[in-house]
């Protein structure tokens, strides 16, 4: 369930110092480096809800870059005040936008890693390309992942998840990690950073899946 809509909370987004602005992000495309004034590797969370996960990210490792994808603001709005409270991190930004856009404001080969947390599942077949696990949004990962790069996805559905695995079958990905139990899974339980969903969901005694995707070694980008 998303939040209903905040009143002004576009105006806050716009003045945030947190936020990178379309302006910016477009102009930066294969130069995040500079946004940050490091070199330090590039991981993006992809639908980042309130901004937990990756604020903790930030907070746990100060030698990589996050950057955090929202497009609703309502949402962006609470990941801003978690950020407000962790003034002092230098390594976290975040964006507004849509993840169809990822290849207009990432350049090929510029991010380290991908997160997808609990991603809207889109239920209806018609809906499938909009997923975030399908073989279209694979073959825009591929387009910017480093290539050792991989894409970490966790959710409490079944079927997205059965889905996911299926997409990046066709797709040509290769999965390194997977458990349909990962509270139970005590090697890929190590790190784990739980998200708010992550933890409500688990509380009430839903498996929680996770998958850790990478292309296939020697095939290339896709076109």
């Amino acid at each position: 369930m998303r939040l209903r809509n905040i009143p002004g909370s576009r105006e806050a987004i716009a003045a945030s110092e947190y936020v990178v602005h379309e302006d910016v992000m477009r102009e930066k495309k294969g130069r995040w480096s500079e946004v940050f004034g490091n070199d330090h590797p590039l991981y993006l969370e992809i639908g980042m809800g309130k901004g937990r996960f990756i604020t903790e990210l930030a907070r746990l490792c100060p030698d990589r870059n996050y950057v955090g994808i929202e497009k609703y603001s309502s949402v962006l709005l609470r990941a801003l005040e978690k950020r407000g409270e962790n003034a002092q991190l230098t390594n976290l930004l975040f964006l507004r936008m849509e993840a169809e856009e990822l290849t207009d404001v990432f350049g090929e080969g510029e991010v380290a890693g991908i997160y997808l947390n609990f991603s809207d599942p889109w239920p209806k077949d018609r809906h499938a390309k909009r997923r975030l696990p399908s073989r279209e949004f694979l073959a825009r990962y591929d387009r910017v992942l480093a290539p050792e790069g991989c894409v970490e996805f966790k959710t409490d559905n079944r079927a997205l998840f059965e889905f996911a695995l299926a997409e990046a079958e066709a797709a040509g990905w290769t999965v390194r990690q997977c458990t349909f139990d990962l509270h139970h899974d005590a090697q890929m339980m190590r790190g784990n950073i739980m998200t708010e969903y992550e933890e409500r969901f688990s509380s009430q005694g839903n498996p929680i899946c996770k998958v850790v995707l990478s292309r296939r070694h020697g095939e290339g980008r896709s076109a």
